[in-house]
């Protein structure tokens, strides 16, 4: 399977699991649970969550989903990696603190491997990197990040103290999507901090897209595999899409295992065009 590395050294997988819209309804809460205990059992390590999602919700999902596999012996804590997201608002020092220790405890987790910034907003981002730095000498999460950020906010991040230390960027990046590779993809490569790509199938657009479908017919895959296949395809990019069906589910992640070429990734180029000028970075 495909890796990313973290800024620290740490390798990871190149696919991980997303909660958007998980959380949101009490209804659906036991098939989010199952499709997240069944993600463990196919072999998924990476969670992306966020306090944002369902208002806690995803976090109160997941964190049941994962503590039921982890009691069940069918998954070990060090073997997961779990993310999640400050809202903006909440990200002054006392605030990211503070919201944290929710999210910690919705998710009935000790600690979070990865904690995000999750747009840039009112705070300074001098504070929030205070905060994200006494949360990691406490033991409470491993790594920092921020998500949603373009640019000129990373140029800005870096030049605060601290802000050297992020992990990681978590943007809007898809075939459709593809304006994080013209400026933001290299200079992250440049500072060897990865991309975690949310919403990497144009929240299911590309799966039917019948050019992609042609291709993949080729490689026995699906459109939506080819899709993810050609972001993971890219250095130190991660892709996190969200699933809850269970052929969704190894769909997914069998796409890290597809291997194209040099010409096969020409041919998906053609059909979705690499950006040849800088564009605003999406958001969802």
């Amino acid at each position: 399977m495909n890796s990313i590395r973290l800024p620290q050294g740490e390798t990871l997988p190149s696919i991980g699991l997303g909660t958007w819209r998980m959380g949101e309804s009490a209804g659906s809460r036991g098939a989010e649970v199952a499709a997240i205990r069944l993600a463990v059992e196919i072999g998924y390590q990476v969670f992306d969550t966020a306090e944002m999602y369902g208002e806690g919700g995803a976090e109160q999902v997941l964190g049941l989903a994962l503590n039921e596999a982890i009691r069940a012996h069918a998954v070990r804590r060090e073997e997961l990696f779990i993310v999640s997201k400050v809202y903006p608002h909440n990200a002054s020092r006392a605030g990211a603190v503070a919201a944290c220790e929710r999210s910690l405890k919705r998710l009935a987790l000790d600690r979070l491997d990865l904690y995000l910034l999750h747009w840039p907003g009112p705070h300074p981002l001098g504070e929030t990197v205070a905060a994200f730095e006494a949360l990691e000498s406490a033991g409470r999460i491993r790594h920092w990040g921020v998500s949603n950020f373009d640019l000129e906010a990373m140029q800005a991040l870096v030049a605060t103290p601290g802000g050297e230390r992020c992990a990681s960027n978590q943007v809007y990046y898809s075939l459709g999507e593809r304006g994080p590779e013209f400026d933001l993809l290299p200079w992250q490569r440049a500072h060897a901090m990865p991309v975690m790509a949310y919403s990497p199938v144009d929240q299911g657009a590309l799966a039917r897209d019948k050019g992609l479908g042609r291709i993949a017919e080729r490689f026995g895959a699906s459109a939506s595999q080819l899709a993810l296949a050609r972001l993971m395809a890219e250095p130190g990019v991660m892709v996190i899409p969200k699933a809850v069906r269970e052929t969704h589910l190894r769909e997914n992640f069998a796409a890290a295992e597809l291997r194209l070429s040099p010409a096969d990734m020409g041919e998906i180029d053609r059909l979705f065009p690499p950006p040849q000028r800088r564009s605003a970075l999406a958001m969802r």
